[in-house]
């Protein structure tokens, strides 16, 4: 079992809308106690908006099943001496000199959806927010899996989900 790391905070994932033609890419790690600026209540439709994220995972794994519309935490951890930090998809283990910090399955928004996403690793033994399991939508992560043509098969198998590593390197 690995030691776990100090967190800065923990929080509740989110981003953008799946759908929404100019959402932002980068999903975040809003924290549990907000703080405010100047601000006015309500929505008037002149701004950029934020939602809470959740698995859309559709997988035969009772594990990967059980996560199915439950909403995302998320946390911020340092790495102590540490001056790289990489995620590795298609990888459970670091190449050898790097660290394993850890390791899960690559997630990224729909293929289809309107809005853009990036990839994302998360851990193979995913957290998800007490309470928080029905369908609302959001940011939604969904698995990643291989599409053989431009991308070689083998090595890769088509609709095979991607495992991924996130490894450090002094």
């Amino acid at each position: 079992m690995q030691k776990p790391r100090p967190c800065v905070t923990a929080g509740f994932a989110g981003g953008s809308w799946y759908a929404h033609k100019g959402a932002a890419v980068d999903p975040l790690c809003l924290p549990r106690d907000p703080e405010w600026g100047i601000y006015k209540d309500g929505t008037d439709g002149a701004k950029a908006y934020v939602y809470g994220a959740e698995y859309e995972t559709h997988m035969s794994s009772d594990l990967m099943k059980s996560l199915l519309n439950h909403d995302i935490p998320c946390a911020v951890c340092l790495v102590r001496n540490r001056s790289v930090i990489k995620m590795f998809p298609g990888r459970k283990t670091c190449y050898k000199g790097w660290k394993l910090e850890y390791n899960g399955y690559l997630m990224a928004g729909y293929y289809n959806s309107v809005a853009g996403s990036t990839y994302s690793c998360v851990d193979s033994n995913p957290d998800a927010l007490h309470g928080g399991h029905t369908n609302k939508d959001g940011k939604l992560f969904y698995l990643v899996e291989a599409r053989c043509g431009s991308l070689k098969c083998p090595p890769y198998v088509e609709g095979r989900e991607l495992v991924c590593a996130v490894c450090s390197k002094k």
